[in-house]
Order: C-alpha cells, then structure tokens, then sequence
C-alpha cells in the first residue's frame, strides 16, 4: 500500500500472547468518524486499545494513525503513551475529585503545548453541554455528567485520537440515554477519529460508522457497520439486538402529529418525532429485525405507516422455530426475523416480492 494511501488511515497491526489468550489483529481503519470494536467479553477489545495507547507492548507491533508512526517494530520506533497525542475515557469517569469541572478540564488543557491546541475550551464545554457545570465539584455531578466531564478533558489535549472505552457501561439506562446524544454531536462536530470499545450493539448501530467484529483475539470482520451488521453470516444479524442501520434526510416534520418523515436510498421512512426536525437534516435510522414483518401484498387498511416493497436475498435460522430474513428495499439491505410457521406459509424464497411493514414507532433515531 503506497504511504499516501496510509496517511489517511489509522493502522494497527498487533499481536499479544498472554497465557490461555492471543491477539493477532490486522486493522486498517478511517481517518475520521467513529470505528466501534465490538465482540463478548474477552475477546480482546481492551487488550487492542491498551496496544494502541502504548499502555502495553505489542511484539511484533505496528500502529500509525493518520500518517504519524506510534509504533514500527521493523523500524525500531515506538512512543510512549505520553508522546502519542491520544485522549482516553474509561468506563469510570476518574476526575481529580479536589477540583471543579473547570480545573479537570485545565487540567488536559495544561498537557497540551499552545501550539497543539486544535480543540478550543469552549468548543468542548459547548459540544458536551456542560457550562452550567463548571464550577461544580464532581461529588455534586451525576453518572452522565461525570462521563461527560471526562470527555471533555480529554478533548482538552486536543488528541490525534480518541479512544473509549466502554464509556457507558457503568450508568444505568437513563444516564446511558442522557449522554449518547453528546457522543453523537462529537461525532459530528469534531473532526477526531475515534475507537469506541463496547459490547452493547444498539450504541455501536448508533454511533459507530465503521465495525469491527473481534472474536477470541482476532478479526471475524471489519467494514462499514450497516453493511456488516446485516450480514446472515455473521453473529451480528442474529439474536434479538439485530438491527439495519438506515441513513437518510429529513423531508418535514409534521408538528401537529410529530411524525417525521425521511428519505433514503430504498424509499421514505415515518418515525414518531416529537422533536422539531429541519428539513434537509441528515439522519441516522434504526430497524430492528424482530419490529419487521412481512407480507405478500400491501395492507390498504393498517396501522402501520411504512409499508415497502422489498425483495428477499436469503435466509437463515435464527433460533429454533425462527428465521432470519434478508431483504432488498431498493440498494438497503433490511432484515426481519419472523418465525418458521410464517416463512413456510408465505413460502419464503430468495428472489421473492415481498412487503416489509415497520410501526413507525419501531423506527428509532
């Protein structure tokens, strides 16, 4: 691969033996955007970002991020944690508990030289959302707003690369669901790659736009996350977290119903909105399977608001007495798990007309 093609990707190819576990992983990731690593316990995501931080050696190890060499073992170069221009957030937020969000975050400000600084304060303070907290101690602060202090302090450095991990794991459901839409807005108003460790598929169909699936220390696969989230070969599409990630554009909001409706490649989408939406407005859609069913023709009287033509690809069984369904609407991939008693009665087939229904308030954003 010519260095040029390089520079405009993070690059990490490692290998740690640990008794009873090895990881051998050969990445090739975007420059930007946000690269989830995803797979069960133990499989190795965290032994992978602490690699890439340069917390542990791999050997034999090679890691470049956007051109800038880490580590190149056949080059005989390898920085330090200290020197590689990184932010790390764990799953405890770690905040110097004697002093105010304010001087946590002069803190990561204080570790960058005034020549590095790419991310201002108050783009940080803004982005996250925590102005009203800046002068709060983190024992006044909640699950949510700790984590978000913790991202800002590590934004703070302004890192060439931003590493999470399992950043949501410790908050309980409504805290989880406080700071997702922040993670969202750092996706799109930073331009910092960023490698976000989990093992909860509906944060990685939500944030991530670029999977990798690691299993026993190695790479199952790795690509774009809609493409390999609908894939019937691999564990992803299976089980009752499978889901399509759709991406489409606002085209109104009807505020006397809240109902939005959406455009993407395979047709339009509508979802409950409460909250206004700009047209034109980019979005990121999701589908479960088990909120799919199918049909052989249209419904002219029903509830349910999307109605679409699609075409079966495959199919496979998910679990006893249930079937996994991969579907064409239009160039988007869909899946819809139905039960075995239905795929025999309809007579599912590849190449088969079918109609995929969604409740439009099974379709989540």
């Amino acid at each position: 691969m010519a260095a040029g093609a390089e520079s405009a990707q993070i690059i990490a190819q490692l290998r740690l033996a640990y008794p009873g576990f090895t990881l051998d992983v050969d990445l090739r990731l975007p420059g930007r955007g946000v690269t989830a690593l995803f797979g069960p316990s133990g499989c190795g995501k965290t032994s992978c970002l602490r690699a890439i931080a340069g917390l542990v050696r791999a050997q034999p190890g090679r890691v470049l991020v956007n051109g800038d060499i880490w580590q190149d073992d056949a080059l005989r170069i390898w920085r330090a944690t200290h020197q590689r221009g990184l932010g790390y957030v764990f799953q405890e937020a770690s905040l110097f508990e004697h002093l105010s969000v304010r001087g946590n975050i002069a803190y990561g400000l204080r570790r960058t030289a005034p020549a590095r600084r790419r991310v201002a304060l108050e783009q940080a303070v803004e982005l996250l959302g925590i102005g009203p907290l800046m002068e709060r101690r983190p024992q006044a602060l909640s699950g949510g707003e700790r984590q978000r202090v913790a991202l800002a302090r590590a934004l703070a450095t302004s890192p060439r690369l931003l590493l999470m991990d399992e950043p949501l794991a410790a908050l309980d459901a409504p805290r989880k669901a406080e700071l997702l839409p922040y993670l969202e807005r750092l996706q799109r108003g930073l331009d910092i790659p960023v490698l976000y460790v989990s093992h909860a598929l509906d944060e990685v169909a939500r944030l991530a736009g670029h999977l990798v699936l690691l299993q026993a220390g190695r790479v199952l696969a790795q690509g774009r996350t809609e493409e390999l989230l609908v894939r019937l070969d691999l564990p992803l599409a299976h089980g009752d977290a499978a889901a399509t990630v759709i991406e489409g554009r606002v085209l109104r909001h009807d505020a006397q119903d809240h109902i939005a409706t959406v455009a993407f490649a395979g047709g339009q989408l509508l979802l409950v909105s409460p909250a206004a939406r700009a047209a034109g407005a980019p979005i990121r859609l999701r589908v479960q399977a088990r909120d799919v069913s199918l049909a052989l023709a249209a419904a002219r009287e029903s509830s349910i608001l999307n109605i679409l033509p699609a075409t079966v690809v495959a199919l496979a069984q998910d679990s006893p007495g249930q079937h996994m369904v991969a579907l064409d609407v239009g160039p988007t991939r869909l899946l819809a798990r139905v039960t075995q008693r239905s795929a025999q009665a309809l007579a599912l087939a590849p190449g088969q007309s079918v109609f995929a229904q969604i409740k439009g308030i099974a379709v989540i954003d």
